[in-house]
């Protein structure tokens, strides 16, 4: 069996996931790390190494706070500077969406550059399309929040599902983007927010209060399915 941490997108939400990657971290290895969005750079650091009390700190570091809508500068900067802290010790994907064409992409291991890092976090309308070799891309999540589908690709069997953006007008946007979809062959163990997380605003505006409350409820939640995952 092989097993893929998944990360979905959530913008600042997402230190939720860094909450849940505490009570997984000292249970369970993944065998590969499949990320969109906010959850890549999640799964970046994981994969690269990173402990979980280090990406707690760095979603509680205030720099976060720079990368607001319409400020590409401080996203690319802070995708260089996750490009040069860490790299993959293991399998690691993260998907982006080809503009204007909108086609979902899947880029793994070396084929990874900042700039992949910094396009599957540029959220559309909200920040410039990435160039990369002669094509723009943005949101990893723009057709799908949890990548499912990429980590069958890369040849897992089970994902451990850690799905931040489950409220009504997430799920909704999901079923309308109609983005790729794994096989029912894939099996799937989700860890979602109990309760919510907050406001849209909140999701894209940095506090270290909100990200303090969200990974004490993420290391909560995926207590309560922990005892599930075996390797």
């Amino acid at each position: 069996m092989t097993t893929a941490l998944v990360l979905s997108a959530g913008g600042m939400f997402a230190a939720w996931e860094a909450g849940v990657w505490k009570s997984l971290c000292g249970r369970f290895k993944p065998d590969l790390i499949v990320g969109a969005s906010a959850g890549a750079w999640n799964g970046w650091a994981i994969a690269g190494g990173c402990s979980a009390e280090d990406l707690i700190h760095e979603w509680m570091d205030s720099a976060t706070a720079r990368i607001r809508l319409s400020h590409a500068q401080a996203l690319h900067q802070r995708a260089r500077e996750l490009f040069l802290r860490y790299q993959p010790r293991i399998p690691f994907g993260l998907t982006v969406v080809e503009v204007p064409r909108l086609g979902a992409r899947l880029v793994r291991g070396p084929e990874i550059t900042w700039r992949h890092l910094a396009a599957t976090c540029t959220i559309p309308f909200g920040f410039p399309p990435v160039r990369i070799q002669g094509r723009w891309y943005v949101d990893g999540g723009l057709l799908g929040a949890l990548p499912l589908w990429a980590a069958e690709e890369m040849g897992a069997t089970r994902a451990i599902a850690v799905n931040v953006l489950t409220t009504l007008p997430f799920r909704m946007l999901h079923k309308a983007m109609r983005g790729r979809r794994s096989s029912a062959a894939l099996e799937v163990i989700r860890i979602e927010p109990s309760i919510p997380l907050g406001s849209l605003h909140d999701a894209v505006c940095w506090s270290r209060a909100n990200v303090e409350r969200w990974v004490e409820q993420g290391e909560r939640d995926a207590n309560r399915v922990a005892t599930s995952i075996t390797m």
